[in-house]
């Protein structure tokens, strides 16, 4: 069995193509996953697998370091920041940034994560709003997972997170993207492992999740397919 190793937003689409990969190939994935920022750490403290999904700039860090095979990375998917609420609330307007900035302000309380990629970055987008001081005393945080989890629960009105993640969560409904402006787009980047044992089948399930017929299925779960065949 494959060892795929990857961050919380790759999962769903993972998760989703589990079946037609082992239908198609005869082989099968486990997918081991955590927080960017600690699937990272945990990687570079010498946890291995067949197929690592991360960040772009840290899969060729990888590869720098001949952790996984340089040759073998490929884009993997593009994801967008977006808004969530408790399924059944009312959706603020975060069609504009002032909109956007207006809905913050007037939250009762807004989750991000903190080590997860677009959690890391809910600070850094507060800042730019000049509203990080505002914010800062009804923001929920927990270390990573699907942050829209707080919301589904009641523990907070808002959840900022990337939209595969927010659509991953039952109970919530997906507001929409943050505007255009003050979007940050985060393209992962997927490869072998350059130590494993099964290179051929890890190298047959990149071909299948970057074919063209998997396309649709990251479209459905909130990611755009970055990646195509060779």
């Amino acid at each position: 069995m494959l060892r795929i190793l990857t961050s919380h937003s790759s999962v769903p689409v993972l998760d989703a193509l589990a079946p037609a990969f082992e239908q198609a190939s005869g082989l099968r994935y486990v997918v081991t996953h955590d927080s960017a920022k600690l699937m990272l750490a945990r990687v570079q403290g010498g946890e291995r697998g067949d197929v690592l999904i991360l960040g772009t700039e840290a899969v060729a860090a990888l590869a720098q370091q001949h952790i996984v095979a340089d040759e073998t990375c490929r884009p993997f998917a593009r994801a967008r920041v977006g808004v969530a609420v408790r399924a059944g609330s009312p959706k603020p307007d975060i069609s504009t940034v002032e909109s956007f900035k207006r809905a913050l302000l007037s939250a009762r309380s807004i989750a991000h994560t903190v080590h997860g990629a677009s959690g890391m970055y809910v600070p850094v987008l507060l800042e730019r709003l000049g509203i990080a001081a505002e914010i800062k005393g009804k923001t929920v945080t927990r270390p990573g997972g699907y942050i829209a989890r707080v919301v589904a629960s009641g523990e907070a009105e808002l959840a900022i997170q990337q939209i595969v993640e927010l659509l991953a969560v039952p109970g919530v409904e997906l507001v929409g993207p943050i505007p255009d402006e003050i979007q940050k787009v985060f393209e992962t980047s997927i490869a072998v492992f350059s130590q494993s044992s099964r290179r051929a089948g890890a190298e047959a399930a990149i071909r299948f999740l970057l074919s063209p017929d998997a396309g649709p299925i990251f479209a459905e779960k909130g990611l755009e397919q970055a990646g195509g065949n060779r």
